[in-house]
């Protein structure tokens, strides 16, 4: 049996590295398959670490999956199967810079990473990353499907598919957050519930909550209990039931960045870096490290947890040519598969899995308010893709000037021309 070849490009990320070793590694159905993974990474202290770890979990589990480590991904990427990103550069500063600085120019948005003015800046910093591996796959092995992790998902995902030949879907795991919210509130088992969401990644809607048991659909009667239930604090996707009716999950910050409303609920305080606050004794979750695993320490379900990501089922699903219903995966809306939408835009549908690849289910139209909010969305990303292609500054700045928070064209200017001098060297140039 010919090799089967899967390459993982910032593998030596902590939790995506780690997720997708352990998810791949203990898929049994893989076994015996003859196959290699092939783990990718720029940092080389990081991607050998993370590579002595897969051979201890690959002796755990009593794998026969080969592994191999390389800095270049032209030397992993020949005849594979499947290639799964997810890459970034100086994440956590240049990140607070896309929230920090939009905010010094007035315009409140809740997080600044897949939405919001800062989010611009965050696209084209993976653009510069993600396009480059793509025209690599285009070379090197044509057919591989691509899933990516990359951020803002959509956008990154929009670019990969109107500007390169790469076959790719999109990723993420924020929908089964509100399965899971549904299964406790509802006290009903997650295996129990067939649901349905759509719309795009971070901003969707669930239409259906299925009992597989009864057949019932359970979604009414649940968005009645929510309405009716005092005990949940202000938030945000709480208002959006009790306006709207939609059921958009998980947190306030990922879905307030696609509305002019979000830091009414989430304010404006960057929780991921040094700022001013009451100075005490910390009690910090303690961080995953892979070093004392390295030093012998024997794998527990910390090092052993799956990652709770579908990279591996679909995987599997497609290799066994095995039909399985996938929560949510990010495509073209080339079938119509959200029937308001544009089927040139990249939307979050449920989809069915096998030999064959990723088949996209219909789910019929959106709410008509929240197709109207995703479709300025989608008019950004396309102009994002647009702009990067023939870097236009121009076009750039109609994409900042679509965002609901942007107020101003005045400051919207400014900042534009602040953050393409501020972050340069990971930006392209724009003319």
């Amino acid at each position: 049996m010919s090799e089967k070849r899967i390459v993982i490009i910032g593998a030596g990320s902590l939790s995506f590295g780690r997720g997708m070793i352990v998810d791949l590694l203990r898929s049994e159905e893989l076994i015996g398959r003859g196959l290699s993974i092939w783990l990718v990474d720029v940092d080389a202290e990081a991607l050998e670490s993370m590579r002595q770890f897969a051979e201890r979990v690959k002796a755990h589990v009593r794998s026969d999956v080969q592994i191999q480590a390389t800095t270049n991904r032209t030397e992993a990427l020949p005849g594979a199967s499947f290639v799964l990103t997810a890459v970034s550069i100086r994440r956590w500063e240049l990140w607070e810079q896309d929230f920090r600085v939009p905010l010094s120019h007035g315009f409140r948005h809740p997080l600044g990473e897949n939405g919001g003015p800062g989010a611009l800046f965050h696209s084209l910093r993976s653009l510069e990353l993600v396009i480059p591996i793509c025209r690599d796959i285009e070379r090197l092995c044509p057919d591989a499907l691509l899933l990516n992790f990359t951020n803002p998902e959509a956008r990154v995902l929009d670019a990969i598919l109107h500007l390169t030949r790469v076959r790719a879907v999109g990723l993420c795991h924020g929908v089964f957050s509100a399965i899971q919210f549904i299964s406790a509130y509802l006290s009903i088992p997650t295996d129990q519930l067939e649901v349905t969401s759509a719309g795009i990644n971070h901003f969707y809607t669930v239409l259906k909550a299925i009992d597989k048991t009864s057949g019932q659909d359970l979604l009414p009667g649940l968005l009645d209990q929510v309405r009716a239930d005092d005990s949940f604090p202000p938030s945000l996707w709480k208002k959006l039931i009790d306006v709207f009716g939609w059921l958009t999950y998980p947190s306030d910050d990922h879905i307030g960045e696609y509305v002019s409303f979000g830091a009414e609920f989430t304010g404006v305080r960057w929780h991921y870096g040094l700022e001013s606050r009451p100075v005490g004794r910390p009690q910090p979750t303690p961080r995953f490290e892979l070093g004392p695993y390295l030093e012998g320490k024997p794998l527990d379900e910390r090092a052993l947890g799956r990652s709770g990501e579908i990279a591996a089922p679909i995987i599997c699903d497609i290799e066994l040519d095995r039909r399985s219903r996938h929560d949510a995966v990010n495509v073209l809306n080339t079938g119509g598969y959200i029937e308001n939408l544009p089927q040139t835009a990249v939307v979050e549908v449920p989809a069915f899995c096998d030999g064959a690849g990723v088949h996209p289910i219909a789910v019929g139209p959106l709410p008509e308010a929240q197709a109207a909010y995703i479709r300025t969305q989608l008019s950004i990303q396309q102009l994002i893709t647009e702009a990067y292609r023939t870097k236009s500054k121009n076009l750039l700045l109609q994409a900042l000037l679509l965002d609901p928070v942007v107020n101003s064209i005045v400051e919207a200017e400014k900042l534009l021309d602040e953050m393409l001098e501020l972050q340069q060297d990971f930006l392209p140039s724009f003319t």
